[in-house]
């Protein structure tokens, strides 16, 4: 007969089989395990804590509100010059980018015609005053002369005539004698008077002589005013005619630069508004200006107004048609409660979204904005400085952590 049998002591089954296969846990099965629940250990606490989220803190800044466009350098006086005259060119003294002086000779034509017909009038005027006058004084003194003979003549033979000493047809020729006398005095008066200072024939010749005189001074083309060529239109040896224009002559300090600016803007601009320009060439070289007007109307096609700045003073490197680039500073506050432009959405008729963090989540927030400068914008409704608003749009609700981010000031 058997005994009773005797049992073991209970091992847990943990012990067990760390005692049977006491590397089971490295089997990749585990290891994946592992491996999932950090992944979603890590991913529990980040949506806890919220997706990282940059941000920017609105402040009080300096801020500028500016118009910018491209344009070019124009003449504000700009004057093509032409010939008055039909004429060939035989000099021409002048270069393109020239500076003149005003009265200075740019061009000159062939002037031997009215060269010839000057000197043809001023002989004729100076025969007149020193053979014909002289002569015809002469001629007046002895028909005055002769009259008075004749006269005498012929009273001598009316009293002979009345005492029956001479016959009636004796008397008649001298009477007929003095009346000839008289009128030859007549036209010798007449012909003294034409030829006398200031009468008609001098009147004549003179007004000859100015004519010609008129039409060699066309002959030279000279500045009208003081500035710099910009084009040569004829060479030496081309035939001109009258209205031919021969060069372009820009006023001096007559520069202006013609922007134009998208209607949208129009409101924000007026005349005396300061501006900053730099030409493309010359881009190291910044300049001020002045807006001076606006043109009357806009253009239709490209729905834009020209903007006409005045620079103050005028660079030595501009040149006309020179393209440049035009900051025209409208508005300016030395602090205005600030937002970057890349945090606002939906920008329409002077209001726009951003997306705020309310407790630790993404909210949409409507505001009304103010300036609008170059990097950001006033707001005047829906914000207070310390508030935070997104950088980058996220969904609604979305919880997220925000890192601030630095943007500098509008000077």
């Amino acid at each position: 007969m058997r005994g009773p049998a005797t049992r073991l002591p209970s091992v847990p089954p943990f012990f067990r089989l760390s005692r049977l296969a006491p590397r089971s846990w490295l089997r990749p099965r585990w290891l994946l395990l592992l491996l999932v629940l950090a992944v979603v250990a890590l991913l529990a606490v980040r949506a806890w804590r919220g997706t990282p989220a940059p941000v920017y803190a609105v402040q009080m800044r300096p801020l500028v509100q500016d118009v910018v466009a491209s344009g070019r350098v124009a003449a504000r006086e700009r004057a093509r010059v032409g010939s008055e005259i039909a004429g060939v060119v035989i000099e021409r003294p002048v270069r393109e980018g020239e500076h003149v002086q005003s009265g200075q000779l740019l061009l000159r034509l062939r002037n031997d015609e009215w060269q010839a017909r000057l000197g043809e009038a001023q002989a004729a005027l100076r025969q007149l005053r020193d053979v014909r006058r002289p002569q015809a004084a002469a001629e007046l003194r002895e028909a005055e002369i002769a009259a008075r003979q004749a006269g005498r003549e012929a009273l001598r033979r009316r009293d002979l005539a009345r005492a029956g000493a001479i016959a009636r047809e004796a008397l008649e020729q001298a009477e007929q004698a003095a009346d000839a006398a008289g009128r030859r005095r007549e036209r010798a008066s007449l012909a003294l008077a034409d030829l006398a200072a200031h009468g008609a024939e001098e009147r004549v010749l003179q007004e000859r002589i100015a004519v010609a005189q008129a039409a060699l001074a066309r002959t030279e083309i000279r500045a009208p005013f003081a500035g710099t060529l910009i084009a040569r239109l004829v060479e030496a040896g081309d035939a001109v005619q009258p209205g031919t224009a021969v060069f372009d002559l820009v006023r001096d300090a007559a520069t202006e630069i013609v922007v134009p600016i998208d209607e949208k803007f129009l409101g924000r601009l007026a005349a005396g508004q300061s501006a900053t320009v730099i030409a493309d060439a010359y881009d190291d070289r910044p300049f001020t200006a002045r807006l001076e007007r606006l043109a009357p109307g806009v253009d239709p096609q490209r729905g834009t107004v020209d903007a006409h700045l005045v620079p103050t003073p005028v660079p030595d490197f501009l040149r006309e048609d020179m393209t440049v680039s035009a900051t025209i500073h409208t508005a300016r506050k030395a602090a205005a409660l600030a937002v970057p432009h890349d945090a606002l959405g939906n920008v329409a008729n002077g209001r726009a979204t951003v997306q705020v963090v309310r407790d630790g989540r993404v909210a949409d927030l409507a505001v009304r904005l103010g300036l609008r400068g170059l990097l950001a914008s006033e707001v005047i409704e829906g914000l207070q400085a310390g508030e935070r608003v997104l950088a980058a749009p996220l969904p609604v609700g979305t919880r997220v952590r925000p890192v601030e981010q630095a943007w500098g000031d509008e000077q």
